[in-house]
């Protein structure tokens, strides 16, 4: 009979370093996932709640499941480096070449052959981030760590810089003393560096503000009132775990320690998680201005095996050009007048936005305004919804230049005929929601 200790041997050598184990159950905190999306923090992400009753126990999953092998991957690699102006943050999870998903899918297949190997006729599946799965409720279950008030798993040795996976299987294997123990105390770092308030109250995230959400799960414009709160983030966010004291520790545990290389390409060997996750050259930062001179070809090449392509390029596009409203970097002028132009109408009001940022400090003459046929009323607002700054604390030193509404400056050069140029597009504009940007941006609601 196969043991548990064999399968987190076997887990080891294929480059997990965390293994734990528990039993099928109903789902810890299944109870509190009903009043979570009956609240609408899960925005669009409509899939959870049409899934809502596989969550409750992983025989969903499985059929005769008895026993899961919650798994760590860890992907704390390098340090961010902080962006200049044009360029754009990525969490650290995207940095790679290759989507987590895959590589972890490799290794989770290579456990589960090796776990059929050990007890012929088991039956095993393998899951990461897709199957209706609470992971983290599960991971804590069996001792892989406590759920922090930023809603991620943090261990005490590793932080929380790490991926979740598990391994599903009939076989009866002997279980992990369960995780007990919350070591936040009054900590409040994360709560209070968020940037776009996400976490209404500690262990609550409120997804529908969070930046992560709204730059990869969100295929709309973003609230206006959040789009000062996105800083330089262009995919994703990592400023929860950035402020946390257990990854400041886990950062200073990994700088004493030595590693062994990683295995590039055989995957019948093991792999190293810091290695695998190394960041390609354009990602720690990522030039955003380059981005618009990409169509959707070169953009698919270019991203297609990483986790950024899930933002696809319009989504990806229209995250450069709030980073680029943000700084108000004058060299991103061009670009952003050319994304006026694109087929995307996602696109073209995030250009808007953005374009409008440059004229927020210098108002153009309302003559602008009553250059463009049946469009404005007659009393352009002086302020604009979509100009007010973002409410949240400032997100932080790990942030990046320009992160928060207090450090962009009062007033960046701009070109003099920008607003006219602004004015032209909105008089030939087809879309409604991309008529109400241009307009915002020339200082008054469309309501034409």
């Amino acid at each position: 009979m196969v043991t548990s200790e064999e399968i987190k041997a076997a887990a080891r050598e294929l480059g997990f370093s965390l293994t734990g184990i528990c039993q099928a159950a109903i789902a810890p905190g299944f109870d509190c996932l009903a009043d979570w999306l009956a609240a609408g923090y899960a925005g669009e992400m409509s899939y959870l709640a049409s899934r809502y009753d596989a969550y409750a126990h992983p025989r969903h999953v499985l059929d005769g499941v008895r026993t899961l092998v919650m798994l760590g991957w860890e992907y704390r690699v390098d340090e961010p480096i902080l962006p200049e102006a044009g360029q754009g943050r990525v969490s650290r999870y995207a940095w790679s070449d290759r989507d987590y998903h895959e590589v972890i899918r490799e290794r989770l297949n290579l456990l589960a052959t090796r776990l059929a190997t050990l007890a012929p006729g088991c039956r095993v599946r393998g899951v990461v981030d897709t199957a209706p799965l609470l992971e983290r409720e599960f991971a804590q279950l069996a001792g892989l760590g406590w759920i922090g008030k930023n809603t991620l798993l943090i261990h005490r040795e590793v932080g929380s810089w790490f991926f979740l996976a598990a391994l599903l299987t009939d076989l009866p294997l002997t279980p992990d003393v369960p995780w007990e123990s919350d070591h936040c105390g009054s900590c409040r770092a994360c709560l209070d560096a968020c940037p776009t308030q996400a976490f209404p109250a500690p262990y609550v995230l409120d997804a529908s503000r969070c930046v992560s959400y709204l730059t990869i799960e969100h295929r709309e414009p973003v609230p206006p009132s959040l789009r000062a709160g996105l800083g330089n983030w262009l995919f994703g966010c990592d400023i929860c775990q950035e402020v946390c004291p257990w990854n400041q520790h886990a950062a200073r545990r990994r700088s004493n320690a030595s590693f062994e290389p990683a295995v590039a390409a055989d995957t019948s060997q093991p792999a190293r998680p810091w290695n695998t996750f190394r960041p390609r050259s354009d990602a720690n930062p990522m030039d955003l201005i380059g981005l618009f001179h990409a169509d959707e070809a070169t953009m698919r090449a270019r991203f297609r095996h990483t986790p950024l392509w899930r933002a696809k390029r319009r989504g990806l596009l229209r995250n450069a050009a709030y980073v680029l409203g943000n700084q108000r970097v004058p060299q991103a002028v061009d670009a952003l007048l050319g994304g006026l132009e694109d087929a995307e109408p996602l696109v073209r009001g995030a250009c808007a936005w953005a374009l409008g940022q440059f004229l927020a400090p210098n108002r153009p003459s309302s003559a602008l305004l009553s250059s463009v046929p049946s469009s404005l009323p007659s009393s352009a607002a002086s302020s604009r919804p979509n100009a007010e700054p973002n409410a949240g604390p400032n997100p932080g030193p790990n942030a990046g230049p320009n992160a928060g509404p207090n450090s962009v400056p009062a007033l960046v050069p701009w070109p003099s005929n920008l607003g006219e140029r602004l004015a032209a597009r909105l008089a030939v504009e087809q879309d409604a929601a991309v008529r109400n940007e241009l307009a915002l941006a020339l200082g008054a609601p469309w309501s034409g």
